[in-house]
């Protein structure tokens, strides 16, 4: 058996971070690496100090059967990647990279076609991060330039995601 290449062993690490996830609807979990360290993880939950949803038994957005990726003021939680981009430094995420994985929470299966929403895109923008890879399948992934979203100011505002 051969060795992971690099971009799989740090989306592996993602998975198993995405477990502390307490989202009901979709978990997602994200890394910032840099000459080969992680800097910081992330995964999707509460606030410090307040309930996660998993705790309370109920998503708002559920219930109110609001459609994904709308409406994310009704959400408890933080989105991985900005919990990832809150606990590191400016100076250490310049030129780094961001791994991230999501499962669905009812199926375990990974969130097709996943994508930063358009909050998070701006995070990761400002953060200085260059390059974002995403999971598909568990040997597959996407890796995406942070300068595309730079230049194409759109996909700031019109992706569905999460």
């Amino acid at each position: 058996m051969g060795r992971i290449d690099k971009d799989n062993y740090y989306l592996d690490i993602c998975e198993t971070i995405l477990e502390r996830g307490t989202c009901i609807r979709r978990n997602f979990a994200a890394i910032i690496v840099k000459n080969d360290e992680i800097i910081s993880t992330g995964y999707t939950g509460a606030p410090r100090g307040r309930k996660n949803c998993s705790d309370l038994g109920y998503c708002m957005r559920n219930e109110l059967k609001v459609p994904r990726g709308t409406r994310y003021e009704l959400c408890r939680s933080v989105h991985a990647e900005q919990n990832a981009i809150i606990s590191a430094r400016r100076q250490d995420m310049l030129n780094s990279t961001m791994y991230i994985v999501g499962k669905e929470y009812e199926t375990s299966q990974y969130v097709l076609n996943a994508s930063p929403c358009a909050l998070c895109k701006r995070f990761i923008i400002n953060a200085g991060i260059d390059k974002v890879i995403i999971r598909d399948t568990k040997t597959k992934y996407r890796s995406v330039f942070v300068s595309k979203w730079i230049e194409n100011d759109e996909s700031l505002t019109d992706e569905v995601s999460y």
